[in-house]
C-alpha cells in the first residue's frame, strides 16, 4: 500500500527491499493477500475475499499461444468503474504519424535534455524526438526522453497506444504498477505493457533516461539460430512483480494516452488495487549488464544484430519492427581487424544513447543522456580520432568496461519533431566528426 506518492529518500527504501518473479514470457502468478488467488478456473462465480475478476488482453484472442499476451487481474474496484476522460494538453509528447516536418536523411545529434522547471514529474517530463510508423493502425515506434524531478503523486498513466521501454541514465525510477513495484537503476530497463497502468517516483533527486514506445508486436526475446540454446538475454534474468494494492480511497488523476493524444479523468480510488494476478502481460525489469556478449574470437567485428536484447518482430520475418540493441562491457580479440564498429550503411535506421561512459565509435561529443540518429542509409561509422587510433592500435586483447550505450534500430526511417528538429540541444556541427578522414590510398 502507498500514500499515492513518495519522496526520493522513501522511494530508495522500498526499491531496496523488493522481492521479484523470474523468467521472461512466463506464466507467472502472485497474490498480496493469501487466498486472493482463485484456482482452477480464472473467473469464479465469486471470486476469493470480495474481489473483481477482469482478464487484461495484450494480444487478440486468437493469437497462437506462443504470442499470446494475457493477465487476470483480481481487483479491490472493477477497471469499468471510472467518470468519463476529457482530453488534456499533450505537453511534449508526440505520437506517428509524424507530419510536422520530413524524414531527414543528415546525421543528427543531441546533447542530453535540459533540465526541467522544479516539480516536473515523469509524465510531464516526457519529450518526444520522432518516430515512425502510425499509432492507430499499431505499427512503429516512437523515440522519448524523459528528465524528472518529482514523483506522480495520486497521479498515474497508461498507454493503450504501445508498450513502454524505459531506459534510466541518470537517477533510477520507482514504479508502481498494477501488477506490483519494479525499481529500475541505470544500467537497467525496464518495460511497462500496453495498458498498464503504472507510477513513476525518482529514487533520487533528478531522473533521466530515455523511452521507446512500440506500437508493434510486443517485444520478445530474439531466437538464437546457430548460437544455440545459450547467449545474449537469459530469460531468467527478467524480473516481473510481486503483487501489490493501494486501498486508497481519494482523488486519483488518471492519464490515458490513446490514439497519440492524453486523455484524463480522475477516480474516487487509486487504480493499483490489483490484489493477485496471473499471466503473461506483465511488467518486468533486466539489467543490461548480465547480457551475455558474443563475439568473434578470430577476425572482422560482426554484425551489431548480435548485441540485440529484445525484438519486436514484423510481418516480415527477420525484419524488426524495432530492436533493443545493447553495447554491455565486452572483450575485443580480433586478429588484424579494425575493432570499433565499422563503416556502414544500413536498410535500418538507427537511434543510439549512451547511459554511461564513453562509446568506443565515438571519441567526443557523445554523451551520457545524448543521442544520435542515423536514418536509412545514411553513411556512418568511427569519428576520424576513432579511426586513427583504432588503425594503429596494437591488437592485443583489449576490455571494453568503461561504457554502456544501447540502441533503438527501427524498420522504416524516423521522422524527427519539430521540436527535436529545432532544439538547442541539438549539436550543429555533427557532420565534422568525420572531417579529416585523409586519402590513404596508394595505387
Amino acid at each position: 500500500m502507498s500514500d499515492g506518492g513518495s519522496t526520493s529518500e522513501q522511494a530508495s527504501k522500498i526499491a531496496e527491499g523488493l522481492a521479484y518473479l523470474t523468467g521472461f514470457g512466463n506464466e507467472h502468478s502472485s497474490e498480496a493477500v493469501p487466498g486472493a488467488l482463485p484456482h482452477g478456473r480464472n473467473s469464479p462465480q465469486r471470486s476469493p475475499l470480495g474481489l473483481y475478476a477482469e482478464q487484461l488482453s495484450g494480444s487478440a484472442f486468437t493469437e497462437p499461444r506462443t504470442h499470446n499476451r494475457r493477465s487476470w487481474l483480481y481487483r479491490i474496484r472493477p477497471s469499468a468503474a471510472h467518470p468519463p476522460f476529457t482530453r488534456v494538453d499533450n505537453g511534449a509528447l508526440r505520437t506517428a504519424p509524424f507530419t510536422e516536418t520530413v524524414p531527414d536523411p543528415n546525421r543528427l545529434r543531441w546533447n542530453p535534455l535540459p533540465d526541467p522547471a522544479p516539480g516536473t514529474d515523469f509524465l510531464a517530463g516526457l519529450w518526444t524526438l520522432g518516430g515512425n510508423g502510425d499509432a492507430t493502425q499499431r505499427t512503429g515506434m516512437a523515440i522519448h526522453l524523459y528528465a524528472a524531478n518529482a514523483p506522480m503523486t495520486d497521479r498515474v498513466f497508461s498507454d493503450s497506444d504501445g508498450e513502454l521501454l524505459i531506459v534510466p541514465e541518470r537517477g533510477g525510477l520507482l514504479l508502481r504498477t498494477e501488477f506490483g513495484l519494479l525499481s529500475a537503476r541505470p544500467g537497467e530497463m525496464a518495460l511497462i505493457p500496453r495498458g498498464v497502468r503504472f507510477r513513476v517516483e525518482p529514487l533520487d533527486a533528478d531522473a533521466r533516461g530515455y523511452v521507446c514506445e512500440n506500437y508493434g508486436q510486443p517485444f520478445e526475446l530474439p531466437n538464437l539460430g546457430p548460437i544455440g540454446a545459450n547467449g545474449l538475454a537469459a530469460a531468467r534474468d527478467f524480473r516481473a512483480p510481486v503483487a501489490a494494492y493501494e486501498d486508497v480511497e481519494r482523488p486519483t488523476e488518471v492519464v490515458n494516452k490513446f490514439c497519440g493524444n492524453l486523455w484524463s479523468a480522475t477516480y474516487d480510488h487509486s487504480p493499483l488495487d490489483v490484489v493477485a494476478w496471473h499471466g503473461t502481460h506483465t511488467p518486468y525489469v533486466y539489467d543490461m549488464r548480465r547480457f551475455n556478449v558474443i563475439g568473434s574470437i578470430s577476425f572482422d567485428h560482426p554484425d551489431p544484430s548480435i548485441f540485440t536484447v529484445l525484438t519486436s518482430p514484423s510481418d516480415t520475418p527477420g525484419l524488426a519492427g524495432v530492436d533493443f540493441v545493447v553495447f554491455a562491457p565486452r572483450w575485443l580479440v580480433g586478429e588484424d581487424t579494425f575493432r570499433p564498429p565499422y563503416f556502414h550503411r544500413n536498410v535500418m535506421s538507427e537511434y543510439m544513447g549512451l547511459i554511461e561512459g564513453a562509446y568506443d565509435a565515438k571519441a567526443e561529443g557523445f554523451v551520457p543522456g545524448g543521442g544520435s540518429l542515423h536514418n536509412m542509409m545514411s553513411a556512418h561509422g568511427p569519428d576520424r580520432e576513432t579511426f586513427d587510433r583504432a588503425s594503429a592500435a596494437e591488437l592485443k586483447p583489449q576490455k571494453i568496461d568503461d561504457g554502456l550505450a544501447f540502441m533503438f534500430e527501427t524498420r522504416w526511417p524516423v521522422t524527427a519533431t519539430a521540436q527535436a528538429a529545432g532544439a538547442e540541444h541539438l549539436q550543429r556541427g555533427y557532420d565534422d566528426v568525420w572531417q579529416g578522414l585523409e586519402r590513404h590510398f596508394r595505387a
